[in-house]
């Protein structure tokens, strides 16, 4: 798989917004845009945790 460059994604993240679109929810895209970028990469590095451990982690809370 192919993967994108966050400029490409963002690109591709206004590409798709109507035309009218306000600032605020050019902003909101872009900012759920590199979230999952940032995810992605995160998952690839193997920073994951699997979700048995998170019901431990959250039952400690």
């Amino acid at each position: 798989m192919q993967t994108q460059s966050l400029k490409q994604e963002a690109l591709e993240t206004l590409r798709q917004l109507p035309d009218n679109a306000d600032i605020d929810e050019i902003m909101y895209r872009l900012y759920l845009t590199n979230k999952l970028h940032k995810s992605r990469e995160a998952i690839a590095a193997g920073q994951v945790i699997s979700h048995a451990d998170l019901k431990d982690d959250i039952k400690q809370w």
